[in-house]
């Protein structure tokens, strides 16, 4: 049996120690810790000043992780973020030159800033947690998560995000502006200095392992699995959708209903599981096609359609 109790312990005290920073956004925080637990990547589409950057900083010193920050531009070369091979001339040797990629926790800002070439030097190391530079192989320490920001407003100047590069990420979540309550606990907080200064760990590297290990051990009925490709194959032929759920999405979807189910101390899957993270893993690989898109219509919309329409499993006794 898995020891969901340590699941639930780790994501309370990370969620927790995150709040002091960022307020009132427990869901999007949890979220956040969901992809941490299924060792994915996340990526955050919203408006410039909503905490998207205190979110990775926070989440990092909470954990004691290392952590960096990329600011894309259209300029940045691949080399910017994966490193470099330079010549050492007393040892007449190549050296590496780690890029800042080689983290544990990589914030990318504004990402669809970037060129698809210098886009495209992340999908290595989001999918087999390593980077080659000069046919060189270098693995990423664990655990690693790319946190990816986005600009939904500004178009000019940026490259959209290609669908390979879209299917990396495991999730995708939108901060929001802040509640006027919360925004004035937020003016409060940062009276004399900002919260993320005082910001202390709360687990180790070791204990964050532990609970990543724990969630791959929950429990996940036939019943729960065919829900979760029943879900997949209905994008695949909706006529609204041109590019479905991929089977990493499917597997994804798998992924995070087990770790929502361990954060809420349960070490079996039920149905609510998998339709709480449905839209934010299902929804940005929906590739809406081009006479639906002129109707202004929603993928997000699509997938809440596709989950009022598919009839929910039941339930039996485990292993039968």
């Amino acid at each position: 049996m898995p020891d969901v109790a340590i699941v639930k312990e780790v994501a309370d005290r990370i969620c927790d120690n995150v709040e002091k920073v960022i307020i009132g956004k427990r869901r999007e925080v949890q979220i956040t810790l969901l992809a941490l637990l299924c060792e994915g990547h996340l990526l955050i589409e919203d408006v410039p000043g909503v905490g998207k950057t205190m979110l990775a900083r926070a989440i990092s010193r909470s954990i004691g992780c290392d952590f960096r920050r990329i600011q894309f531009t259209p300029d940045m070369l691949p080399s910017d973020v994966t490193g470099v091979s330079v010549f050492n001339q007393k040892t007449m040797e190549f050296e590496f030159r780690p890029g800042p990629i080689m983290t544990q926790i990589v914030l990318t800002d504004e990402i669809n800033r970037a060129t698809p070439k210098t886009q495209s030097a992340l999908l290595e190391a989001m999918e087999e947690h390593q980077v080659t530079v000069d046919g060189v192989t270098y693995p990423m320490e664990k655990p690693f998560l790319v946190l990816a920001t986005q600009n939904p407003i500004e178009y000019e100047g940026t490259f959209p995000l290609p669908e390979a590069q879209l299917d990396r990420f495991m999730m995708r979540i939108t901060l929001g502006y802040p509640q006027p309550n919360d925004e004035m606990r937020i003016l409060d907080s940062q009276r004399q200095q900002h919260p993320i200064d005082q910001l202390d760990q709360v687990i180790s590297a070791a204990e964050l392992v532990a609970a990543q290990q724990a969630v791959t051990e929950v429990y996940v009925d036939d019943l729960i699995k065919e829900y979760i490709v029943t879900l997949a194959n209905a994008t695949r032929k909706h006529a609204d959708i041109y590019l479905g759920v991929s089977p990493r999405g499917s597997l994804a979807l798998y992924k995070t209903s087990r770790a929502h189910a361990a954060v809420q101390s349960r070490d079996y899957v039920i149905p609510d599981d998998v339709k709480v993270m449905a839209e934010p893993t299902l929804a940005h690989r929906l590739i809406v096609s081009p006479s639906a898109r002129i109707k202004n219509v929603d993928p997000r919309a699509v997938l809440g359609e596709i989950l009022d329409s598919t009839p929910v499993p039941g339930t039996r006794v485990r292993g039968r």
